[in-house]
């Protein structure tokens, strides 16, 4: 017998696939796996299946046209590819948002930031068989996604910007809302943790599943609660600033195993340090503009500009190519799912098929954005 990479199997290997519907790829990904019998020798992640050109899209929309359509790549974290792709085409432009709009730029991505890790932490314990969690960051995510509803009428893809600054002003009670959420918040993440850190089989499950160490991810690329799970204390809000955040005080927690267990905690830890930098945001909004002053018609020099932000999930980057026309003369993307996903074979090789799951989900990717 041949497997698809040409090389002959023994009469104890296989070759299986895993998706591309299978629920816990979370989402159209299919996986080959090459088993000797339940130990996985390796993997062949092929992707596409969710491909809708977005890149090819921004070369024949306006820059103010396009600004929608990043939102539909990672639909977990809408609110980040807004902010990466507003401020490299502020970039272009020379434009800096007001300090009001930067303010509220922060508490809304953080407020994501909090609303994505709540999503991967619920379906993650589903894949590895605690139903319960997901009913509870379910709850909290509601939370998150009413603000965002009643500030901008969407929850999902929730469009919340525009280039120069935000797309409406704050409404009464905002404040008070976001605030209110941070308080009840903090002790739901110590609920999760009792539920799941001190469970036995939830730490058999992922302790020493899935180790990458810091020089493999530097090699692969990968970025994100994943590297610093690692150990690396690498952080776009701390190494490259934007949006203020120079201004506000947090950690960017760090653990040494780099294992899948190590990654559940990064996350955890980073929810507690979002809801510290929202406090400080939301206690110092300061008054005036929302809007910086842009043209109405966003006509950019020729150049080109890259941006990167700390996303959810890792480095979101966006390069851009203007040709002094109203639309970009090529725009790329650098996700954070799709190189991350580069790793997963590195992560899986040597484990059993069932620890397959809790790699990928701990990975956490979306597959909008891993095909865009």
């Amino acid at each position: 017998m041949t497997g698809r990479d040409g090389t002959g199997l023994d009469g104890n290997e296989m070759v299986l696939n895993m998706g591309p519907q299978h629920p816990s790829t979370h989402g159209v990904l299919r996986i080959v796996l090459k088993l000797d019998g339940e130990r996985v020798k390796s993997t062949d992640c092929i992707i596409g299946y969710l491909h809708r050109g977005v890149e090819k899209i921004a070369e024949n929309r306006t820059y103010t046209q396009f600004a929608p359509y990043v939102d539909r790549m990672d639909y977990l974290a809408a609110v980040s590819n807004g902010l990466g792709y507003c401020l490299a085409v502020e970039k272009l432009l020379n434009a800096v948002a007001t300090p009001r709009a930067q303010a509220v730029r922060v508490i809304l991505t953080e407020l994501n930031r909090i609303a994505s890790h709540l999503l991967w932490l619920g379906t993650h314990a589903l894949d590895i068989g605690a139903i319960t969690p997901l009913f509870y960051t379910l709850r909290e995510r509601e939370a998150v996604l009413k603000i965002f509803e009643n500030y901008c009428g969407a929850r999902l893809t929730t469009h919340a910007f525009r280039i120069g600054g935000l797309q409406y002003e704050l409404y009464e009670g905002f404040e008070q809302e976001v605030e209110a959420f941070c308080g009840q918040f903090l002790p739901k993440v110590d609920e999760y943790e009792e539920l799941l850190s001190g469970n036995r089989i939830w730490r058999e499950r992922l302790r020493g599943v899935g180790i990458i160490d810091a020089e493999t991810c530097k090699r692969y690329g990968v970025t994100g609660p994943v590297l610093r799970a690692a150990g690396v204390g690498w952080d776009l809000r701390k190494a490259q600033p934007y949006s203020g955040y120079e201004q506000y005080e947090f950690a960017v927690p760090v653990r040494t195993g780099g294992d899948t267990l190590d990654r559940y905690f990064v996350r955890l830890d980073e929810m507690r340090e979002s809801v510290r930098i929202i406090r400080q945001a939301v206690a110092n909004i300061p008054a005036g503009p929302i809007m910086a002053k842009v043209p109405k018609v966003i006509k950019p020099a020729v150049g080109e500009a890259y941006v990167s932000i700390e996303a959810p999930k890792g480095e979101l980057g966006y390069f851009i190519v203007s040709d002094g026309s109203t639309q970009p003369y090529r725009l790329r993307v650098r996700p954070p799912s799709f190189v991350n996903l580069q790793a997963l074979d590195h992560m899986a090789k040597g484990a059993l098929v069932a620890d397959v799951v809790a790699i990928i989900g701990t990975i956490d990717i979306v597959l909008g954005e891993v095909d865009r």
